[in-house]
């Protein structure tokens, strides 16, 4: 039901459709836009900064360029909601019952107004100059514009630096808007954001100018929340013949109170009452990641030189707790998680205990660094990884690859907790020993209680939690309540007692165990909470490859989901007791 029947959006089909509006009709379309963003991010979540802070900048583009002909590429794309609203997609914000009809992201699948699906950083710049350099190829008398829109921190990622550098060889039409809003997800790091704010100071007249020093032209607009100056600055520099740099100031979260005091907070929401802005979830209790830093708290206090290292997402960790009892110890080296992983492991090699803290799905920008850097060289950092798990979330931001993508790499060890004294024995640990890097990937589900059964990990022992026979579930991590309904499940229809295994480990086996399991078992079940493809049930598949066991694996296919409930998930990757049980049933019955 669409909520807003008398609001102008509702005019606007096309892009087409606002060029012949007035300065004030295109401020009441800037007003109501603002308002759907915030309705429907209170219900069922979203970016809201970002979103509210480019309005204007959106509808100027719009305004002013010829989309699809003239293309945009949004870096992240999280600020891409009023860009949806005017190509095509606006009931997914007029109509609740249409809120979830859309990805929080570019999708070319959506509208042809979109390029890319693109939700991770730094990215926009580069796919620019490859649109560009295929359009002078392919068609040299064209006159299409390609816009690039960087922001929200994007710029410290080292893509960008290596898209601006190739930029300034283009003898053609690039436009790249620099979205200047002073803030990353949290906090801008590092001297660029001081030379940006230089460049701020002085109207963009400072010497100190990175951009002209790669050889791009440039151009400053103080108020990049006025429609006006928007629209002359894009109609100045419409069909431009050479690559120039627009750096634009905006305000994240204009519009609303609680999004301008709190930009980090509002960078992403879970639903709130739009009201007071107070969150609709359930109040926090304990966590897994406040027990791993009151863990660091007490190494510190025992004179263990622990430092704390994160990529522009300290809030992901609760790190401000961390950084405002230990500001010494407490790095962000913004959006670059490759220099994250080398600092850290610079840092293990000159001893310190490095603490690295990465979210699965933005860890694989680091991958070289893991292999090439923390790896080939056994350095000693302790890294835990949030995230990884088979998620509702867009395509973009599948944590499902981490065990994969870690796991093939030598020298590295890989821990899996199934409660919060496990993941604390397994950090003491991984802080106390310099032998190898250690990675683990802290439990996302609700916190579980439980107990250690091992505090040195240099020898993985499998913690056999019940004895049985016939079918042995191993249960990985987060997956291990599935593990526990899987072996009452067995019971229940086939009247097996399975046994019961907590591996701890993604990376390392223990033989005797796999060895002695053949003696009275059928078959072994693995259940991951990842992406089967490279992962620990090919581990155990392996070891069982020249003997007589049957191994089942259970997690997800190598596929991308994108924003499909998890329910639904778990059906289609047969991740219920219902259909393992059903499966090992066939499995069974055909030996």
């Amino acid at each position: 039901m669409n909520r807003h029947p008398d609001y102008l959006l509702n005019e606007v089909n096309e892009p087409e459709d606002i060029k012949g509006m007035s300065l004030d009709e295109l401020k009441q379309l800037a007003r109501e836009m603002r308002q759907l963003v915030l309705e429907r991010d209170a219900a069922i979540g979203g970016h809201v900064g970002p979103n509210l802070g480019v309005m204007e900048l959106t509808i100027a583009y719009h305004y002013v360029f010829n989309s699809p002909h003239d293309k945009v590429i949004w870096d992240v794309s999280h600020q891409s909601y009023p860009h949806k609203m005017l190509t095509g997609r606006k009931m997914a914000f007029l109509d609740p019952d249409h809120y979830e009809d859309i990805s929080g992201f570019t999708s070319p699948e959506e509208s042809n107004h979109d390029f890319f699906e693109i939700g991770h950083t730094s990215t926009s710049i580069a796919l620019a100059v490859g649109m560009a350099q295929a359009r002078d190829l392919l068609n040299p008398e064209s006159t299409d514009n390609v816009v690039a829109v960087i922001g929200d921190g994007s710029l410290s990622g080292g893509l960008a630096f290596e898209g601006l550098n190739n930029a300034a060889k283009l003898k053609s039409n690039l436009i790249i808007v620099v979205n200047d809003n002073q803030m990353s997800i949290d906090e801008n790091q590092g001297g660029l954001y001081n030379g940006l704010k230089e460049l701020r100071d002085t109207k963009g007249q400072s010497e100190n100018n990175i951009f002209k020093f790669m050889g791009l032209d440039y151009r400053y607009i103080e108020n990049g929340n006025d429609l006006q100056t928007m629209i002359n600055a894009f109609k100045d520099v419409k069909d431009i013949d050479h690559p120039i740099v627009l750096h634009v100031c905006t305000q994240k979260g204009l519009g609303y109170e609680p999004a301008m005091k709190e930009k980090m907070a509002y960078h992403w929401r879970t639903p709130f009452d739009l009201k007071s802005g107070e969150g609709k979830g359930k109040s926090k209790s304990e966590s897994y990641s406040d027990a791993i830093l009151t863990e660091l708290d007490r190494q510190i206090d025992a004179g263990v030189p622990v430092v704390a290292l994160n990529s522009a997402i300290p809030g992901v960790f609760d790190l401000k707790k961390f950084q405002a009892k230990h500001p010494d110890r407490y790095y962000d080296v913004g959006i670059a998680e490759q220099d994250c992983i080398s600092t850290a492991v610079a840092m293990a090699v000159a001893g310190a205990r490095p603490v690295v803290f990465q979210n699965s799905t933005f860890l694989q920008r680091a991958y070289d660094q893991l292999i090439h850097d923390m790896a080939l060289n056994d350095a000693p950092i302790v890294m835990i990884v949030r995230g990884g798990t088979i998620a509702t979330e867009s395509a973009t931001h599948q944590g499902s690859f981490d065990i994969s993508m870690i796991s093939d790499l030598p020298n590295i060890e890989y821990l899996a907790p199934t409660n919060v004294e496990e993941l604390i024995s397994m950090l003491r640990w991984a802080i106390k020993q310099t032998d190898q890097p250690v990675v683990i990937r802290q439990p996302e589900k609700p916190l579980l209680h439980g107990k250690a059964t091992q505090d040195n990990y240099s020898n993985i022992k499998y913690d056999i939690a019940h004895h049985g026979s016939e079918v042995a579930i191993m249960a990985v991590g987060d997956f291990w309540e599935l593990g526990e309904k899987v072996c009452a499940e067995l019971k229940k229809k086939l009247n097996i007692d399975a046994t019961l295994i907590n591996p701890k480990s993604l990376t390392g086996i223990d033989p005797e165990v796999l060895h002695h399991l053949a003696e009275n078992h059928d078959v072994v079940v693995t259940l991951e909470d990842g992406n089967l493809s490279g992962g620990f049930g090919e581990t155990i598949d392996r070891y069982y490859g020249p003997k007589s066991m049957k191994v089942l694996n259970f997690g997800a296919p190598r596929e991308f989901a994108d924003n499909v409930p998890l329910e639904v998930l778990y059906e289609w990757y047969h991740l219920t007791p219902k259909q393992i049980v059903d499966d090992i049933e066939k499995v069974i019955h055909s030996l």
